[in-house]
């Protein structure tokens, strides 16, 4: 599969929504898993504020690459973000898109002592 770096360097990042489980069934509640690693998928929606434009994205992380308290609004680091283009067809429709994943995601501290 195509994977795209993204370079977060200039952008702000900031929490939108706190990290759930990814969900492979919704009717059956199975959490989703990496193939290559075994650890279990989450998603953490943030806000992607770069060159005055804002976007809010949902970015699929192992859950072990989560760290610090993620609420809604926290600016975070991402580590190794890459999109993927993505397409597929059901029921003769096809239906195509861009997925975001991450190594990390770290919460950054709101301020720093002087």
């Amino acid at each position: 599969m195509r994977q795209i770096p993204v370079d977060t360097t200039t952008a702000a990042v900031m929490v939108a929504q706190p990290p759930q489980p990814k969900l492979v069934n919704r009717q059956t509640g199975e959490i989703a898993i990496d193939r290559e690693t075994g650890d279990k998928l989450a998603t953490v929606d943030v806000l992607f504020v770069m060159n005055g434009q804002a976007e809010v994205i949902s970015i699929t992380v192992p859950e072990s690459g989560i760290s610090g308290e993620l609420t809604m609004g926290a600016p975070v680091g991402l580590t190794g973000l890459v999109a993927r283009p993505w397409e597929n067809e059901f029921n003769g429709q096809k239906r195509h898109g861009i997925s975001f994943r991450a190594v990390a995601v770290t919460a950054h501290s709101a301020g720093k002592a002087a």
